[in-house]
C-alpha cells in the first residue's frame, strides 16, 4: 500500500484500545484515531474522515450495530467500510453483521501481530471490488 489509510477504531474497553493502538500506530501506511464509544465515533467521524472503521459490537449505550446504522444515515459516510471486531463469529452472526452493512468481521481475540495485515487484506478486497 502506498497511500495513507485513515483508520478509526471504536471500542469501550481500554485494554483492547491499547492493544489495537500498539498493533497499528507504528505502521507507516496507517493513521489511527481511537474512540471509546459509538457516540464519540459519530461525533468525530466528520472531522477525521476515516477511510475505514474497526468497530466493536458489544458496547454499553450505543452498540456497534446501532453505531453502524447511525453512520449509514450520514450522507458522507453511507458507504464507508466498517469492519466489526467481535467474539461473535459464528457463521449466522457474521452473516447477520454483513446483512446489516458490515464490510467484514475480525474475530476477537485477535493476534495484535497479525492485525495490520488483516486490515490491509480487507482494505485490498474493498479497493479491488
Amino acid at each position: 500500500m502506498s497511500e495513507l489509510l485513515k483508520i478509526m477504531y471504536v471500542d469501550d474497553e481500554a485494554d483492547i484500545r491499547t492493544i489495537v493502538e500498539f498493533a497499528l500506530e507504528d505502521e507507516d501506511d496507517f493513521e489511527l484515531k481511537i474512540c471509546a464509544s459509538g457516540q464519540e465515533a459519530l461525533d468525530t467521524v466528520g472531522d477525521y474522515c476515516p477511510d475505514f472503521i474497526l468497530l466493536d459490537v458489544m458496547m454499553p449505550g450505543m452498540d456497534g450495530p446501532t453505531t453502524l446504522q447511525r453512520l449509514r444515515e450520514l450522507p458522507d459516510f453511507s458507504c464507508l467500510p466498517v469492519v466489526f471486531v467481535t467474539a461473535k463469529v459464528q457463521p449466522h452472526e457474521v452473516a447477520h453483521f454483513k446483512a446489516i452493512g458490515a464490510t467484514d468481521v475480525i474475530a476477537k481475540p485477535f493476534d495484535p501481530m497479525l492485525l495490520p495485515e488483516q486490515v490491509r487484506d480487507i482494505w485490498r478486497s474493498i479497493v479491488h471490488e
